[in-house]
């Protein structure tokens, strides 16, 4: 029973936290300028993937890799100066949570385009599928670790 009332607790507490966080200006431009650079990002993965894909000829999880690592290049450095520019720490230990976090999304973004393929759907609209799917645990990653207050 205490254990209950514990978990019962503490999901209170992540409840309140989640509604003041919601109701925070700063929080609501903060997510609108991470999608502007996840929408820079979007593209230019789009485009390197479909580079690979077509003119390079890879396998469609390679050419998802290949294309990660270039959008997550451009999607740090924008995020780092603009998005959360309040928020900068150490180059390279908030670079290595950032890389971190997005190595999560990209595994969930190669579940996501592999299950799509293999339903049917083509391979570079299931890849613009997988990357809207996994943006909001990107997000919510950066923000609360990358990127968060220490």
């Amino acid at each position: 029973m205490e254990r209950s009332n514990g978990l019962a607790a503490a999901g209170a507490r992540a409840r309140s936290r989640a509604g003041a966080a919601l109701r925070r200006p700063h929080n609501w431009v903060q997510l609108a300028k991470f999608c502007a650079v996840g929408a820079t990002g979007y593209v230019v993965n789009l485009a390197v993937y479909t580079l690979l894909l077509r003119g390079f000829d890879l396998h469609y999880l390679l050419a998802a890799t290949g294309s990660f690592l270039v959008a997550v290049t451009n999607n740090y450095l924008l995020n780092r100066v603009w998005t959360f520019r309040d928020d900068r720490g150490h180059l390279a230990y908030q670079g290595l949570r950032f890389l971190v976090v997005s190595t999560v999304a990209l595994l969930g973004n190669l579940v996501v385009l592999h299950f799509l393929i293999q339903a049917g759907v083509g391979k570079i609209l299931a890849q613009a599928i997988a990357i809207v799917l996994v943006t909001p645990l990107n997000f919510v990653g950066n923000k609360l670790w990358s990127f968060g207050r220490r």
